[in-house]
């Protein structure tokens, strides 16, 4: 982008929905120099940033999830903080704490307050499902509130703000998994593959030499508030507004437009946050796309990476070996 912010320029909406445009495919050209493939999840990670929401990344060690944020967060010249989440890492550990120190000038001792790493733009919070559920809350109040409470005190968030939270699927001994009101606060969660064998060689090649690239700085943090706000002001079509929550309703057991298997797999189904960010993240996937307005076929693209988090399956569903990524295909077929 250039010096000037989209803000500060006071362009119209149209003209932002293409600077917005321009925006991800120098993003996703800078991400590329050191991210080899994984572009749809570059794209998602991008939607959530747009829609001010938060993400939850897994896939199994060796996936370059860590790698990701960081390059995200050089390109997008914002702070990054990264937290590696132990068993005993403690609330003040990621808010901040108080320190006793003396006043040269006075010779008086008083508190003064240290923040901590949530105090950034981007929060890479690595595998989140190992730090006891004290410190996740403290976490989640971040997530929801944008704010922290330490010391008597409330402190608000720096503006963008978003946490990018990683889990490693294979080992859960000594975890303490996300309960579901704080899963729900992540508006995307994405499942990081393999890479194929192409791009394994091009990873291969890349990594193993003396060559570091260098990403440069497209976006800035005045674009981003800009355009997350854009993003809000999109229109949507009432057809496509109760497309996606009628896919959220099919989701509950109990709803009467919920399908047979759904009542037989299915003990909760995805809350009106679902429906929400079904809309918002068809909303950026549209203006990423340099469109106006988004269409049912955004909310499907949406539709997976939204709700995979947010049904619980029953023990007919594991008898059945049914995921809840193979019933929400099952709806969207429909």
């Amino acid at each position: 982008m250039s010096q000037t912010s989209v803000r500060e320029r006071r362009v119209s909406d149209v003209e932002g929905i293409s600077e917005l445009n321009a925006g991800f495919v120098k993003l996703r050209s800078e991400v590329a120099k050191v991210i080899v493939g994984q572009d749809e999840i570059v794209k998602q990670i991008f939607v959530t940033v747009l829609s001010r929401g938060h993400c939850l990344l897994i896939g199994v060690p060796g996936l370059a999830k860590t790698l990701l944020v960081k390059t995200l967060a050089d390109a997008l010249n914002l702070k990054f903080s990264r937290i590696q989440f132990t068993p005993d890492l403690m609330p003040s550990d990621i808010t901040g704490t108080e320190i006793l120190e003396d006043n040269v000038t006075t010779g008086e001792r008083g508190f003064r307050f240290v923040k901590g790493p949530l105090f950034g733009n981007i929060i890479l919070a690595d595998e989140i499902n190992r730090t006891p559920p004290k410190t996740q809350s403290a976490l989640l109040e971040a997530m929801q509130e944008n704010r922290v409470t330490a010391a008597g005190q409330t402190f608000h968030l720096e503006q963008p703000f978003f946490v990018l939270a990683t889990q490693n699927p294979i080992e859960q001994e000594g975890t303490y998994p996300l309960p579901e009101a704080q899963l729900d606060r992540f508006m995307f969660n994405l499942w990081l593959d393999y890479p194929s064998f192409e791009e394994e060689v091009k990873i291969v090649q890349s990594t193993t030499g003396d060559y570091a690239p260098e990403v440069k700085k497209v976006v800035e943090g005045a674009d981003i508030l800009y355009f997350q706000g854009l993003v809000r002001r999109v229109p949507v079509s009432d057809s496509v507004i109760k497309f996606a929550v009628d896919l959220a309703n099919r989701t509950r057991p109990r709803n009467s437009a919920a399908p047979d298997y759904v009542r037989q797999f299915v003990n909760y189904g995805a809350g009106p946050r679902a429906s929400q960010y079904l809309i918002l993240g068809s909303k950026a996937i549209a203006a990423m796309d340099n469109r106006l307005s988004p269409d049912i076929e955004d909310v499907k693209k949406a539709a997976l990476p939204v709700l995979r988090h947010r049904i619980i399956t029953n023990f007919n569903a594991e008898a059945e070996n049914l995921s809840t990524t193979d019933l929400i295909r099952r709806l969207l077929e429909r």
